[in-house]
């Protein structure tokens, strides 16, 4: 029996960003395509013209960038063979029913067979079928210009978009280096199951189409690590946070600040202003990364280096509001270990302010946190 419930949304929630910078992507995508490379009207000279298919690749690339259907090999390989295909439906089909239907299933079939599955490579054939005045002028060269110029000209575009936007396009490699460089596995995805097993439970949940072996990983990882929160019982932030704050202000020079860290120890300290009003916080790669850039700086020729020293005299010295992060995780006294252990398994940040009105009243470091877990698994 087929529920209601089966004919509502399948989608997980879109929060708006993600919708708008989806439909951006596209907006950019075809419109440089239109304007540099692909004419808007049918040009059967050139053969460099926009079809409708480009639209449907532009709903992978740019909105679900992370599925194996949306990949260069999937796009480019699967449009031009579509496309080669339906030209050779075009040349001996001349009834338009079965030409279409005839073009659309051996396109199916042919891309799924070179592992180039890409659901608009289905409107490619279809669009040829339909057309076969124009195929006949263009002959194979129709899989080349406009299909594949114009498929490639989309996939450079959404790389370049997805890298200044924060995504991950084509998506990582299980094989591919951490965010620190090294040929470790990432914390969260290191579950003792190789590449061939993670392929494995994807062919048998028949889920090869919908997800890649790295983002399966993930996935795996982070449920695992949301089980593991829920062991920790109904400890809060409030129970496990630093209370007693050092703290600085958005003015405290560079040097006050290194002397801090050097001073304490400190892995992140909180920016406050007035009242302690949280602006922001600074990690100890802030600092790093500022002393790499001044000695990038300063490995220069004797006269540049001379002359940057003297123009150092008139720049405004280096703050707090400077370097530090505004960006990271935030909780409340509330919030259980559950949120919190997820959000500094990754590396990504050493501390989560706890804040109150827009006041910090305390932080979780991951020693605090580490603590915290030690002690339940003592209790």
């Amino acid at each position: 029996m087929i529920h209601l419930r089966s004919f509502g949304p399948a989608v997980a929630h879109i929060s708006p960003v993600e919708a708008f910078r989806a439909g951006l992507g596209a907006f950019i995508g075809l419109s440089l395509a239109g304007a540099f490379v692909l004419s808007p009207t049918i040009d059967l000279d050139l053969g460099l013209y926009l079809v409708a298919p480009f639209g449907a690749s532009s709903v992978l690339l740019f909105a679900v960038p992370n599925s194996p259907l949306a990949q260069p090999w999937s796009a480019i390989v699967g449009n031009v063979i579509a496309a080669l295909v339906a030209v050779a439906v075009c040349r001996v089909v001349h009834d338009p029913i079965l030409r279409i239907a005839l073009a659309v299933g051996l396109a199916i079939t042919a891309t799924s067979l070179c592992r180039a599955l890409h659901p608009p490579a289905g409107a490619v054939a279809m669009t040829a079928a339909m057309s076969p005045d124009a195929v006949r002028e263009l002959g194979f060269m129709f899989a080349v210009m406009p299909i594949g110029i114009g498929t490639l000209v989309l996939v450079l575009i959404a790389m370049a978009y997805g890298r200044m936007t924060g995504r991950h396009y084509p998506f990582r490699q299980f094989d591919d280096p951490n965010s620190h460089g090294t040929q470790d596995r990432e914390p969260m995805e290191r579950l003792g199951l190789s590449e061939a097993e993670l392929t494995d439970i994807l062919d048998r949940y028949k889920q090869s189409f919908n997800l890649g072996v790295e983002d399966l990983a993930r996935l795996i990882g982070a449920a695992e690590m949301q089980a593991a929160a829920h062991k920790s019982g109904p400890a809060t932030a409030a129970d496990i946070m630093s209370r007693n704050l050092i703290t600085v202000r958005p003015d405290t020079s560079f040097p006050e600040i290194a002397d801090l860290f050097q001073r304490h120890r400190f892995t992140a300290l909180p920016v406050v202003g007035e009242a302690d009003r949280f602006y922001g916080v600074i990690f100890q790669i802030h600092l790093i990364d500022r002393a790499r850039a001044d000695g990038r700086r300063l490995n220069r020729s004797f006269g540049t280096a001379m002359t940057r020293l003297l123009d150092r005299r008139r720049e405004a010295p280096v703050r707090a509001v400077d370097i530090m992060s505004v960006g990271g995780p935030r909780a409340t006294t509330a919030t259980p270990l559950s949120a919190l252990l997820p959000q500094m398994a990754d590396g990504a940040v050493d501390a989560v302010p706890v804040l109150e009105r827009g006041r910090i009243i305390g932080i979780v470091t991951r020693t605090d946190l580490i603590s915290a877990l030690a002690r339940k698994s003592l209790a």
